[in-house]
């Protein structure tokens, strides 16, 4: 006799529609951490744009961040939980760069409505002449193809966060050719993104040069600390936002690393707050006795991925494999020298050199390859550098592998499938 199968009764109209708005929430508010500066060109600005009153209320009650929204764009005002963390910033930028940068959103700011790229080189070189940055040691033509090459580094930058946007030109031919008018670029500037490029609570022009802080760490803390409420509510709301900034901002938040009424707290309420912001998120909790991560299964919330493609995300999963099980055997902290982990990846050569890039498998290249992957690692919260070498996190534990499992393999095939 033929049995049907039951028909699965059909969801209510008004539980769909919640879980459509749910699922579009979520879609909004994990575009919003990955890319806080939007542009309408942006996937899922239309999202944003119907769920910013849900976002706004969100985002200040979890993490204390003011989310704006318009139709020229969305600006979510995602501060770090560590200023000083060295590990954060743009790819390949260092000072001389982000002073580049700078420069390039005062002319911006200042120019038409389009702007070519020469043009932009020629007003940042006036900008640069000035003598207080002569004096500290800045200087900026465009005579070289290194500085011209170090403009559109900062060009693609602006394009990326949709500041700019192309019209006609090339970035390429401009380095190549000594900058001529044949090998500009034509942009049209987006003045609402640019203007909330900083995320800043003040602007740092609103000091006086004699009233600034001199200290790095104070002057950061200025710029971004906001208003909090000198009540107990108030130090408790401060608190839960800067545990939660670090909990979707970095890859790890270790416990010894807060402060002592801190650990209290976040000991006590991190299983509660893990539940709320994974609802929210869709990231799933790994809670351990050091601390407590938000990962996210899809990889999409990170950027730096593992495992992942090429020769350094490979030579960094191995390196991690080879730190991880030297931590399980260790019976007290430990500290591994790069000259180990350089020795480590030269006899890997040997096994994997065929699958590596030729440069990486070239005698000494190893050392150049450790920098990279020991970067990779600590950007990824698994080791901290120190003094010639690296201390082991507890977290690069995951990526130890345990014992061999030998199974029987000559039962039936059928008896797998059971």
């Amino acid at each position: 006799m033929n049995v049907r199968s039951p028909v699965p009764a059909a969801r209510p109209v008004g539980e769909l529609q919640r879980l459509q708005q749910h699922d579009e929430f979520r879609r909004a508010l994990r575009a919003l951490l990955l890319r806080p500066l939007m542009s309408p060109q942006h996937p899922e600005f239309a999202a944003v744009r119907r769920q910013a009153e849900r976002l706004r209320e969100w985002f200040a009650r979890e993490a204390g961040w003011p989310l704006h929204v318009d139709r020229e764009g969305a600006r979510l005002f995602k501060r770090p939980g560590n200023l000083l963390d060295a590990t954060r910033g743009l790819p390949d930028y260092d000072r001389r760069r982000y002073v580049l940068l700078c420069l390039a959103c005062a002319v911006l700011e200042r120019a038409d409505p389009q702007i070519t790229l020469q043009l932009l080189g020629e007003r940042i070189m006036q900008e640069a002449a000035d003598p207080a940055l002569a004096a500290l040691g800045y200087a900026f033509t465009l005579r070289s193809a290194s500085e011209r090459r170090e403009l559109v580094a900062v060009c693609r930058t602006l394009l990326e966060q949709g500041v700019l946007e192309r019209v006609a030109g090339d970035e390429e031919s401009f380095v190549h050719d000594s900058g001529g008018q044949q090998s500009d670029a034509l942009y049209d500037v987006q003045r609402r993104l640019l203007a909330g490029l900083l995320a800043t609570v003040r602007g740092p022009s609103t000091w006086p040069v004699e009233e600034a802080p001199e200290d790095t760490a104070a002057r950061l803390d200025a710029l971004v600390t906001a208003h909090a409420a000198d009540s107990e509510q108030g130090r408790r709301d401060a608190l839960r936002h800067e545990l939660t900034r670090r909990l979707l901002d970095d890859p790890v938040l270790y416990t010894d690393t807060l402060a002592p009424h801190a650990q209290a707290y976040f000991i006590n309420q991190r299983g509660t707050m893990a539940a709320r912001l994974c609802e929210a998120t869709g990231l799933i909790a790994e809670q351990r006795a050091e601390g407590l991560a938000l990962a996210d299964a899809s990889g999409q919330l990170t950027d730096v991925a593992m495992p992942a493609e090429g020769t350094d995300a490979h030579a960094t999963l191995l390196v991690a494999e080879y730190l991880a099980q030297r931590l399980r055997q260790a019976r007290a902290p430990l500290h591994v020298a790069e000259e180990q982990i350089a020795a480590f990846l030269r006899e890997a050569v040997d096994r994997y050199g065929r699958y590596w890039r030729k440069s990486a498998r070239a005698p000494g290249a190893e050392r150049e390859l450790t920098q990279i992957v020991l970067d990779r690692l600590q950007r990824l919260s698994l080791v901290a550098r120190e003094s010639g070498g690296v201390r082991p996190l507890p977290a690069l534990a995951r990526f130890s592998l345990g014992e061999a499992e030998v199974r029987n393999v000559s039962a039936p095939l059928q008896a797998t499938l059971l």
